[in-house]
C-alpha cells in the first residue's frame, strides 16, 4: 500500500485493474485505492509481470502492506489457480423421523413450531431449541420467538455511527498539519510584487487567443515559483531520515479545494520544463480530476514544493503550513490596487502579496528572500515564462 501523502495511515483496495500474468510497465494504473481524501489510481513503479495479488478488493490495510508480487524478469509467469475444495458429500434430505422409543430410553417429543414462528426465528436469529412454547400442546408461536429475542436484542451494543467522508478528511488533514507544526521549524517571509507587467502581457496575449486557449494568471505564478525553486534548490525537495534530499525535478503541488469540502494538493510534474500552454492544460485537467476523484498516486506523492493561491477567495496574504516531507510552501493572495511611490510620484499599482513558509532545518531567511526575489523578477518578464 503506497503512502499517498503524509496524512495517510491506511487505505482500502477498491479494485484491481490487472490480473496474474499481465505484463505491466512503469506508470501503468494497476489498482484503485480509497483513502480519506477519495479514490486514487495507483500506478506501478516497476516493469514486469504480475505474479500474484495478495490483497483482495474491500480489504483495508496499513501503508506499507504488500499488495501484489511482480516478477521483473520480463518473462511469462505461470500462474496456478488455487485448488478447488473437494465437494462435500451429498446428503439426502429426509423427512424428520418420528420419535422412537428405544429399549430403556425416554421418548423425546418432537418440537411443534408454527410456520410464522419459524420465519421470525430466522429473521431474529433465535435458536428455536431454547424457546419455550406457550401455544396449544406446547407449540412455539411467533410471540414466543419475539419474547425470546427481546433479551438478546437489548444486550446488543448500539451501532457505531459511521464517520462522514468530509469529517474523516478533516481529521487526517488536522493530524498531518499538527505533525508539520510540531516537527518542522517554520519561518515566514512575504514580499509585495507589482503585477502590472504580468497583467498587461497576459491581457494582450489572451486578446490574440480564442476563448478556449486563454491563460489564467495563476499559471504565471506556478511557473514562476517552479523556476525560482530551480534557482534556489533548498526550497525544492524532501526532509527524510533526518536529512534534506534535494530534488532534481520540480513537481509543483497545487492546493485544490474540493466541492464536498476538504483539500488536496496533487502535483503537476516537471513544471520548470513546460510552457504556459501545456501548464494551463495540465492545471485544468488536474483540478477536474481532483474534484471528480480520478487522481493518480504519483500526483499525490511526488510534489516537491506546494503553491496555494487564495486570491479568488479575497485573501490578500496566506501563510501556509508546510506539507511534509516537503520543505517549502508558497502562498499567493489577491491582486489589489494599492498606492505606491515610484520615481518620487505616488501612483496606484496592482500589488500581489507572495509569501513563503520555509523549513529552518534546510534554509533560512537569506535563502528564502532570494527565492521570493526570483519570483518577483520572473513576473516582471512574463514573456520569458
Amino acid at each position: 500500500m503506497p503512502s499517498l501523502g503524509a496524512d495517510m495511515e491506511s487505505g482500502t483496495l477498491v479494485d484491481w485493474r490487472v490480473k496474474p500474468g499481465d505484463a505491466v510497465k512503469r506508470g501503468d494504473v494497476i489498482a484503485l485505492v480509497e483513502t480519506e481524501k477519495g479514490v486514487i489510481e495507483v500506478e506501478i513503479f516497476e516493469s514486469g509481470v504480475i505474479d500474484s495479488l495478495i490483497v483482495q478488493p474491500g480489504e483495508k490495510v496499513p501503508v506499507g502492506t504488500t499488495l501484489a508480487l511482480v516478477r521483473s524478469n520480463g518473462g511469462a509467469v505461470e500462474t496456478q489457480p488455487p485448488p478447488k475444495p473437494a465437494p462435500a458429500p451429498a446428503v439426502e434430505k429426509k423427512s424428520p423421523a418420528p420419535a422412537v422409543q428405544a429399549p430403556g430410553a425416554i421418548e423425546t417429543p418432537r418440537l411443534r413450531i408454527s410456520p410464522l414462528a419459524r420465519k421470525r426465528a430466522a429473521e431474529l436469529g433465535v435458536d428455536l431449541a431454547s424457546v419455550v412454547g406457550t401455544g396449544e400442546g406446547g407449540s412455539v408461536t411467533s410471540a414466543d420467538v419475539e419474547r425470546a429475542a427481546a433479551p438478546s436484542t437489548a444486550l446488543k451494543p448500539p451501532p457505531v455511527p459511521k464517520e462522514e467522508p468530509y469529517t474523516a478528511m478533516r481529521r487526517v488533514i488536522a493530524a498531518a498539519m499538527a505533525r508539520s507544526k510540531r516537527e518542522i521549524p517554520h519561518y515566514y517571509l512575504s514580499a509585495m510584487i507589482d503585477m502590472r507587467c504580468s497583467l498587461d502581457w497576459l491581457g494582450a496575449e489572451n486578446g490574440r487567443r480564442p476563448v478556449t486557449k486563454r491563460l489564467l494568471y495563476s499559471v504565471l505564478l506556478i511557473r514562476a515559483a517552479a523556476l525560482a525553486a530551480r534557482e534556489v534548490p533548498e526550497m525544492n525537495g524532501f526532509w527524510r531520515d533526518g536529512a534534506f534530499q534535494a530534488s532534481e525535478r520540480v513537481h509543483v503541488g497545487v492546493a485544490i479545494s474540493l466541492r464536498q469540502g476538504g483539500l488536496v494538493n496533487p502535483a503537476i510534474h516537471d513544471v520548470d520544463q513546460k510552457g504556459l500552454d501545456e501548464l494551463m492544460e495540465n492545471m485544468l485537467d488536474l483540478v477536474n480530476r481532483a474534484r471528480t476523484g480520478h487522481l493518480r498516486s504519483s500526483e499525490i506523492s511526488d510534489g516537491t514544493i506546494t503553491v496555494t493561491n487564495l486570491g479568488e477567495q479575497g485573501v490578500e496574504g496566506v501563510f501556509g503550513v508546510i506539507y511534509p516531507p516537503q520543505v517549502a510552501l508558497v502562498g499567493f493572495g489577491k491582486i489589489t490596487d494599492r498606492p505606491v511611490a515610484m520615481n518620487s510620484m505616488l501612483g496606484i499599482r496592482p500589488i500581489l502579496e507572495a509569501t513563503l513558509s520555509g523549513d529552518h532545518r534546510v534554509s533560512d531567511g537569506h535563502r528564502g528572500g532570494r527565492f521570493l526575489l526570483a519570483i518577483n523578477r520572473l513576473l516582471q518578464e512574463p514573456e520569458k515564462l
